[in-house]
């Protein structure tokens, strides 16, 4: 860590739930406060992302976290965040200072996760970083893999209704997955 990011708004977010025949990649921005409390993504109650999830898996949303990130595994999804580290002052993706927005080896590992063809982004903020840090230095991305920018399941997000969420995550992430089998 260098001298300027020792702050204790400097936040490093997780490693990847992901499996080698994942086909989908889930991009958020940064974990929250919550999460990097619990170390679990999506971990704020008021968060719909596992909610939603569950919904669409036929699961129940209150299974243990590891459970949870199982069936997302097994359903080909793999999970992660663009920003490895950042500055920020509590959880608002708004909070991020732009100097500090350090990204993830995404290039790297779309490349050790062939089967990945389409990333869904949870949310502007994720997809603002992902164009600014990676795609402008990879556009070859944007031929390879299709971009989808998703409705954020962030509690920030409240003036979009779940019911209309839950549809659009379905039709974009798990139903995507459902027709690509068939």
């Amino acid at each position: 860590m260098r001298k300027n990011q020792t702050s204790c708004n400097f936040k490093t977010g997780f490693p990847p739930i992901e499996s080698p025949d994942a086909q989908i990649l889930v991009l958020g921005s940064m974990p929250g406060e919550m999460s990097l409390q619990m170390q679990q993504y999506y971990a704020h109650s008021a968060n719909l992302f596992w909610k939603i999830m569950s919904n669409a898996l036929k699961i129940d949303v209150n299974s243990d976290y590891l459970s949870r990130a199982s069936a997302l595994k097994a359903a080909h999804v793999a999970l992660w965040d663009v920003l490895k580290h950042c500055e920020r002052e509590g959880s608002l993706d708004s909070s991020i200072k732009k100097h500090s927005e350090q990204t993830n080896d995404i290039v790297g590992f779309l490349a050790s996760h062939l089967l990945i063809r389409r990333i869904c982004f949870n949310g502007q903020k994720a997809f603002a970083v992902f164009k600014k840090h990676i795609l402008k230095f990879h556009p070859e991305l944007q031929e390879n893999c299709e971009l989808v920018l998703l409705p954020s399941t962030s509690p920030a997000n409240a003036s979009i209704v779940y019911d209309y969420k839950c549809k659009i995550w379905s039709a974009k992430v798990w139903n995507a997955f459902a027709v690509s089998e068939n």
